[in-house]
This record gives C-alpha cells, sequence and structure tokens, in this order.
C-alpha cells in the first residue's frame, strides 16, 4: 500500500503569532520544504459528528490575498461537494456564493485604488 506524507512547518514570533509557514509532501514537486503564508486545513471528526479546523496565516498575508484565498477555498469545496455526494445543487448554491463575493472583491480592490 502506498503511503503519502503532509508536513507543515510554523516558526512563531515573540507572542505565538505565526511569522513563516513552510510545507512538504511526499508527492510534492517540487524538492524540499516549500513556504506559504495561509493554511486551512478541516478534518471530520466522525466520533463526535463535527469538523476540526486549524487555520493558519502569517503576518505577510494581504488581506485581499486572504480573501481570495477563502473564495478559492469555497470553490474547492463545490467542486468536492460534487464529486464526494453529487449535490450539483449544493455546488451551485456555493459556486453563486464565491460569484458574488469575487465581484464585492473586485469592487472593494477598486476603491482602493481609487484612494491611492
Amino acid at each position: 500500500m502506498k503511503k503519502s506524507d503532509i508536513h507543515f512547518s510554523v516558526e512563531l514570533d515573540n507572542q505565538n503569532i505565526p511569522d513563516k509557514i513552510f510545507w512538504d509532501a511526499t508527492d510534492n514537486p517540487n524538492e524540499g520544504l516549500s513556504d506559504t503564508r495561509a493554511i486551512a486545513i478541516a478534518l471530520w471528526d466522525h466520533y463526535h459528528n463535527s469538523t476540526l479546523k486549524i487555520d493558519l496565516w502569517t503576518k505577510d498575508m494581504e488581506v485581499v490575498d486572504m480573501k481570495r484565498f477563502l473564495i478559492e477555498m469555497m470553490s474547492g469545496i463545490a467542486d468536492t461537494a460534487v464529486n464526494a455526494t453529487g449535490d450539483k445543487k449544493m455546488a451551485a448554491d456555493i459556486e453563486n456564493t464565491c460569484r458574488i463575493l469575487s465581484k464585492r472583491l473586485e469592487e472593494e480592490i477598486k476603491e482602493q485604488n481609487q484612494q491611492k
């Protein structure tokens, strides 16, 4: 049986705020640790019928990039909804929400650029 490992390493500042996040995986096409500015991991706890989450982001993560990250994660969840459950209506609802949020983010970015 094939085994695949995923590892995360988080460097914290003196206030325990993530300063740097690194990751590596068995099937990672890059050699060695790769850096990232944010991770979001969700696990299903079948004993308690609930989700366990780990959300971490570094001080360098820009707010607009974090919002993009959240929207893209939601879009990925829409794909997962179809693949895991076959529920196309649920996926469409999630994608519609992503479109609304993307439009709102575009408007926010335009406003910020006009203020500069």
